[in-house]
């Protein structure tokens, strides 16, 4: 494996649990770090080694492979807006790509300017990259392998219930499998439920995609943290798929058969120890990408059309009527 240089901007709870765990246990992997706060940047350090630097500039003077922005979302464009000016290789970026209001109420303009962000990393030829780990799931794996070796036909109908502490995610993985959104209604409660940047009224909306599916989903930060997450229902013209928390249960079940076949944790496994191996499988496909110089297993442009199908739901639901997400929200 060849040596890899990985900068590290922003030093929170996100970095310290569940990225530098696995990277400081790769020997060929060197870390820096750069905080706001650097004393949390020298608390990583003295846990994971690397080096701490004290300026945009001092870090990216070492040329770093890549660089990995876990600020929270509200700080996330700046950032990666200052490391453009340095013309790095790579950024690699948490989600949702952007929400300077945080993940429970983006905005229309936060898709925009991550627009004008993306492109600029293209026309500076600086390849970008997401963390969506969810599709580093048991259960998104299982089901990868379903669709593609058994025969369920095309997607026909979605449903999606998703506490915001989910929601990006839950909205790459309907995209993820089911192809693009290309309309939307959407209508926001009255009561806004939760706390820090997951507070926010309920939204509600119904969608239509690219292949003619139709669907639904509610997000809301009202359920209980300690109960299931989210539920997803992919009805395909053969087999309802049903996916259940944070990689807990995935069924399925086919029209030609009478039996049901599920897949679900053992006992002595929590939903937090395969929340936190996800992060351990996304890095080590990345880092293979780097190694190997082919893309990245998630292209940061999945994080732009993630955000492009929220900000599309939230003129919907300010506009109370249907929008175009492909028209009102063009990907460059």
């Amino acid at each position: 494996m060849r040596p890899l240089k990985i900068a590290i901007v922003g030093t929170g709870n996100v970095a310290a649990n569940n990225y530098l765990p696995f990277l400081s246990r790769q020997e060929h992997v060197s870390l820096s770090y750069l905080s706001r706060t650097k004393s949390k940047a020298e608390a990583c350090q003295q846990k994971f080694g690397g080096k701490v630097c004290d300026s945009p500039a001092e870090l990216m003077a070492d040329q770093p492979d890549t660089v990995l922005i876990l600020t929270n979302e509200d700080q996330r464009y700046d950032v990666a807006c200052q490391l453009l000016e340095f013309k790095p290789k790579r950024l690699f970026m948490e989600k949702p790509l952007h929400a300077r209001l945080g993940q429970a109420q983006v905005t229309e303009n936060d898709f925009f300017e991550a627009r004008e962000l993306m492109r600029k990393a293209e026309q500076q030829g600086v390849e970008t990259a997401m963390m969506f780990n969810y599709r580093f799931f048991e259960v998104s794996a299982k089901l990868r392998e379903v669709l593609a070796g058994r025969d369920t036909g095309p997607l026909r109908q979605a449903t999606l219930y998703v506490n915001y502490a989910c929601w990006s995610h839950c909205l790459d993985l309907l995209q993820h499998f089911g192809g693009d959104v290309t309309t939307v209604q959407a209508l926001n409660g009255t009561v806004s439920y939760g706390s820090g940047r997951q507070q926010g009224p309920d939204l509600a909306a119904a969608f239509l995609m690219a292949n003619g599916a139709t669907g639904t989903v509610l997000g809301t930060s009202g359920s209980a943290f300690k109960l299931s997450l989210y539920h997803l229902i992919l009805n395909f013209e053969h087999a309802m798929i049903v996916i259940d928390d944070l990689d807990s249960r995935l069924e399925v079940n086919f029209d030609n058969t009478n039996y049901r076949e599920s897949y679900s944790l053992l006992p002595n496994f929590s939903r937090w120890n395969q929340y936190s191996s996800s992060f351990e499988k996304a890095l080590a496909a990345y880092l293979q990408s780097l190694e190997q110089n082919v893309p990245p297993p998630v292209p940061g442009r999945a994080g732009l059309a993630e955000l492009q199908l929220e900000a599309a739901l939230r003129r919907s639901a300010r506009l109370q009527a249907a929008v175009n997400v492909q028209q009102d929200f063009p990907m460059p």
